[in-house]
This record gives C-alpha cells, structure tokens and sequence, in this order.
C-alpha cells in the first residue's frame, strides 16, 4: 500500500447497506483504487469528523457509505471545510448518490475518482429553519411513511406492514399541504408534496389522494421504498417555495428521510452546498 492515498472513511451501521460483507467488499474496492482507509468513523456511535480534525490529519478526502440522513448531518458539520466529500451508496434510497453519480455502481465510482474523473461540485440543497435537504423534502400527513422507512431499514416485515396501513390511511385522510408561493397547483391541496433540489431551482411535485392510494397500495407491496417513482404533477422549478395546511394545523416533514413536526406553514430556498461533493455524472 505504499504510495496510497489517504481517506477518511465514515459509515452508519444502521444505515441499510451497512453489513459487514458490503463494509469489507467497500475496503477491497478502495484499496484495488489506490486508496488507503487511514481514520475511520461509525456514526453515530462516534461523533463526526469537523473540519480541524480532518485538516490535522492531513486528510483531502473523505468518503461516507451511509444513508441521506447520515450524510446530511455530516455535510452540516464540514460546512466550510477545503476538502471534498465522496457520497457512496450506503443507505436505503440513496438519493443524493444517484443525483451525483447517476446509475454508475460503487466500484466505477471509485474508479472515476482513482482516474481523476471526479469533479468537485458544489450542488443545490433546499434550506429550511428546520435544517438542509441535499437529496429531497417530503410535506404533507404522507410523511408518516418516515415510520415505514424504519421498518424497512431494520427488515421488519410485520412492522412494515402495520407502519404501511397507517401511513395509506394517513395520507388519504390527512390535513392538505398547498403551495401558496409559487401559486400553483389545486388549491384545496395534495397529500403529498415533495420538494427535490437541482443546480437550477426546487422541483414541485404533487401527489393527489387518488393517484396517491393506487401507487402507494402497490409500491410498497412491491417493496419499491421510494413513492417518488408514483403518479404525480410536476408543479414548477422554482428557488423559492412556501407551503401551507390547508386546515391550519402543523404538518409532517421528512428531511433527507428524517422526520421532523414543523408549523401550518413553512418556507423552502434554494441555496448551495457549503462543502464540496464529489461527482462522477
């Protein structure tokens, strides 16, 4: 291993790709590329690298094979750091991975950046008073599929079935969430709504109670994990968007998969990465 290069390797064992066969096949790729694992974190049992602590160990690249959420709550804590950030897939969706890297495996990923194919690249992420989404924003009662999420993660099949039933009955029932700025979309409001950051603007997409019902019902008997891929409108590409509950009362929030309760009325803006992603697409 002489003349390998140096990471810092950080992965989340409840992450969904997280076993020990993936962990030790991730080991062989990047040493068969030339790189070297020289500190490694498992979060959260340990707490996250900061800039200073990678900066002391002379390290230029770190690498994360985690979730969305794992890898949000790291971009938030190396805001400002030189360094770059590999995103590998390591979790359940995988969002923010398929947005940098495209459909490109693990190993061609880790190829590229060995070659000098990967470039750095400051993305858009949605931001919120409750936080930073670089890979998506779920509004709307629908976002109780967070509680399904977590069945999923931990392969818990009755409990998923349980969470499931809930979560259809919650999203058909539930306080709307329409988009007030800009003014698009039904007035009375969707179930769902979802807010995904590109370079350029937010994505609006809006799932309606019916179309909502036919794609859930079979999504997730399917164990497809991701209600993106359903019938919806595509409501604009905006930089700014305002979301309200139709009813007036608080509504759900999954920011890069975590839940969080926020108020009857919320605002979402486009901003840039404050820390350099690796990205091969």
């Amino acid at each position: 291993m002489d003349g390998a290069r140096s990471i810092w390797l950080v992965n989340n064992a409840a992450s969904g790709s997280n076993d020990g066969k993936a962990l030790e096949e991730l080991d062989q790729c990047l040493g068969s590329h030339g790189f070297r694992i020289a500190h490694r974190t498992v979060f959260p049992e340990q707490d996250l690298p900061t800039p200073a602590i990678l900066d002391a160990a002379v390290i230029e690249c770190l690498a994360v094979f985690a979730g969305d959420g794992t890898v949000n709550a790291l971009i938030g804590t190396l805001a400002g750091w030189s360094g770059a950030v590999l995103v590998l897939a390591g979790g359940t969706m995988n969002l923010l991975y398929h947005r940098l890297h495209g459909e490109r495996s693990l190993d061609e990923v880790i190829a590229a950046l060995a070659d000098g194919d990967a470039r750095r690249h400051r993305p858009g992420i949605i931001r919120s008073r409750h936080g930073d989404a670089l890979a998506g924003v779920l509004a709307g009662p629908g976002a109780s599929w967070g509680s399904v999420r977590e069945a999923m993660r931990d392969q818990a099949a009755l409990e998923m079935a349980g969470t499931a039933i809930n979560a259809i009955q919650e999203t058909l029932t539930g306080k709307q969430i329409a988009c007030l700025e800009p003014k698009v979309g039904n007035d009375e409001g969707y179930p769902l709504i979802n807010l995904t950051p590109t370079d350029v603007g937010i994505e609006i997409d809006a799932y309606a109670a019916t179309t909502a019902k036919d794609y859930l019902d079979q999504a997730w008997a399917l164990a497809k994990r991701d209600f993106r891929q359903g019938p919806h409108d595509r409501l604009g590409t905006p930089t700014r968007v305002r979301l309200a509950s139709t009813g007036g009362s608080a509504f759900g929030l999954l920011i890069d998969g975590e839940q969080s309760e926020c108020g009857a009325e919320e605002e979402f803006t486009l901003v840039r990465s404050e820390v350099d992603l690796l990205a091969t697409a």
